[in-house]
């Protein structure tokens, strides 16, 4: 999943992928990675997207924080006596 937002961020400030990598420390293959969502930041690299970019994590990486409602119900297994 393409994180459209994380890219429209980067836009915005008319950086390169790899001017972004540069003012982040971090590779320009990573930031690449990140936008094209073929890889999921850590921790301290979402937060330092965040603080960067002004814009929460989750709007940056929506596909991390996607909401998952598991509403099967796993029932109890019959007796062996029955």
């Amino acid at each position: 999943m393409k994180r459209e937002r994380l890219i429209s961020e980067r836009n915005k400030k008319r950086k390169t992928q790899l001017q972004v990598a540069q003012d982040l420390d971090i590779s320009e293959v990573y930031v690449r990675k990140l936008e094209s969502g073929s890889v999921n930041p850590g921790r301290d690299t979402m937060f330092k997207f965040e603080n960067y970019y002004k814009v929460d994590a989750k709007k940056l990486f929506p596909d991390i924080f996607l909401r998952f409602d598991d509403k099967k119900v796993i029932k109890d297994k019959p007796s062996a006596s029955a």
